[in-house]
Formats: C-alpha cells, structure tokens, sequence
C-alpha cells in the first residue's frame, strides 16, 4: 500500500515540475447540488490534466541507463500528453501507444512535443504492443501500475487535505484507478473522517468489475470517456480501493455530458466527461448522505475540445 511518506516524497520531487492547483469552493455548484462544493481544479495542472504528476514523478526517479534507454507509456489521451510533455521538458526520448479512438487533440500534442506515437485498434491492443516495445529495452511508464506514478497522482490528495475547508465526502474519477488509489492513501492519512467515492462511466467499468469479482479481470469498453477506458485495474490500484474507498458509482456516458455542460455553466469551467461523470454521481451521495454533506470534487482533466462536447451533447440530446 501507498504510505502518506511516499506521497510526501512524490510531492517534494515534482515540486518545480507541476503546479499547485487551487482548491476552491464553488459557489455554482453549491446552488446546483444544494450542498456546499469545494472543487480541486486539476484540470488547470500542465498539460491539463492530473497525470502530469505521476509522469514527473516517474521520470524523475529514473536511472541514467533507463533515461537514455527512452520512456514508453499507452494512453487513452491524459496520461500520453503527460508524458510527452514532461518527458521533452526532462530531455527523455518517448514513445507513446495510443488506441484510435484517442482524441485527435491528444495525438497532436504528444506528436508536437516531439514524442513517437504509435497508434493501434483498441485499447487491448495498445496494451499488447507497448508491452512488446517494453520487452525491447524502453522503460515503461504504467498509467496506474506502478506505486511511484501513484504516489505521484496522490499529491492531489496532499493539496486538498491541506487547502480544502470542511468536507465530509470526496468524488473521484477512475479509469485505471491510479487517481483514486493515491488520493485515497492521502485522504486517509491526512483526513480519516472524510469519505471517498469513485465514479466510472458505462462501458468503462473496471474497478466496478474487478470490486464485484474479487480482483481485477479485463472488460469490455465502449464508453465516449476513453480517459477512463482502461481494460483492467491494476492489483495495486484494486487494493487501494477496496480497502479505502465507500464505493464506486457508475453513470451513463449521457449524464456525464451533462455534467460536462453543467460544469461549464455553473463552475465556469471547460471539463471532459471523466470529470463531468462527478455530478451525477455527486447528486447520489447527497441523497445517501443527507444533511451535513459537504462535497469535494476532484476536477481531474479538460482535455476535450468544444466541438467534441458539442458533438456528445447532439448524440445524447442534452443540448
């Protein structure tokens, strides 16, 4: 399990490489939600979402000989831009597999910063080949398997713990789980009271699956979050969240574009599905908890363009 201490060192080694993002209540979406709302603007981080801190934290912690070896890492999007971006400003060549279905935007940055990407079929896929190009000599930067990439993301905890006001509940968005496994280990040691929840999109269902099955097992994706769209958790990540999270919520890839929207409207910012998935979730944990809810979101990326909203809005009539 991840240790606060490893969280702290994670924190002091990526100081100067990420930003501090602000945690601030959301007056919004106290309205919205009817319960007060503080928002951990993760979205405002480097290369615009959370996954830059466990990109930095891992490459700083490399070994000359794994330096210039090069970095490989697969991706849905975040955690591929993170890397390409953290690894050009480190002087580290990297590779970066990515499924097609990948945003556009996030293929074009990486390819930008100077990064080889690759591109495959399917999420399996990308898994399969960057596991190839691992076996043949690049160091593998896993998006959520790997303690040091999760320690790094639970430096998100670190800042809420301390710059949060009261909150009794905290929403956080998985995908591989790496997010939740190091925000939970920090939460609990710097806030033992507060109660965290994850939140997964349909058809992007792999902590719901490896919770129900015991451990984790592969699934089926079809959800438009492809930030989410990982095959399976990892065990390190599944063992963060069985033991440390209330539970996981699933909602419909057409309520978190709704959230996506209403996070606009009412928080003022531009988020992407894995991040709009928090209200309707949200709305669930103020029915169970009630009285004296006191949210906090983790509003962990914004790397979807204007006219992929748009278009999800269109599909699912929530224009």
């Amino acid at each position: 399990m991840i240790g606060i201490s490893d969280i702290e060192a994670a924190a002091e080694r990526i100081a100067g490489h990420v930003i501090h993002t602000p945690t601030v209540p959301s007056p919004g979406l106290s309205g919205l939600l009817g319960v007060p709302v503080t928002a951990k603007l993760e979205l405002l981080q480097r290369t615009g979402s959370f996954k830059a801190r466990g990109a930095a934290a891992k490459l700083l912690s490399l070994s000359e000989a794994e330096r210039a070896a090069g970095v490989v890492a697969v991706s849905g999007g975040n955690h591929g831009i993170a890397l390409a971006v953290m690894a050009a400003a480190l002087d580290v060549k990297a590779t970066v597999v990515m499924p097609r279905s990948a945003p556009a935007r996030a293929v074009e940055i990486a390819r930008d910063t100077g990064a080889t990407v690759r591109l495959t079929d399917d999420m399996g896929g990308a898994f399969s080949l960057v596991t190839e190009l691992r076996d043949e000599g690049l160091t593998l930067v896993h998006p959520f398997d790997d303690p040091v990439v999760v320690a790094g993301q639970g430096t998100v905890g670190l800042e809420l713990a301390d710059d949060a006001g009261e909150i009794t509940d905290v929403l956080v968005s998985i995908g591989g789980g790496g997010l939740i496994a190091g925000v939970a280990a920090a939460l609990r040691a710097r806030r033992p009271e507060v109660r965290i929840w994850g939140v997964e999109t349909e058809g992007a269902e792999a902590m719901s699956e490896a919770l129900g099955a015991g451990g984790p097992v592969p699934v089926a994706l079809s959800s438009i979050s492809t930030t989410l769209s990982a095959p399976s958790v990892s065990q390190l990540t599944y063992d963060h969240v069985s033991a440390l999270v209330s539970d996981v919520l699933v909602v419909p890839d057409r309520d978190a574009v709704r959230g996506c929207l209403d996070l606009a409207e009412h928080a003022k910012v531009w988020t992407e599905p894995a991040a709009g998935c928090l209200l309707p979730a949200a709305r669930r944990v103020v029915e169970r908890i009630g009285d004296g809810c006191r949210l906090g979101l983790v509003v962990c990326g914004g790397n979807a363009s204007t006219a992929d909203v748009m278009t999800w809005a269109g599909r699912f009539g929530v224009l």
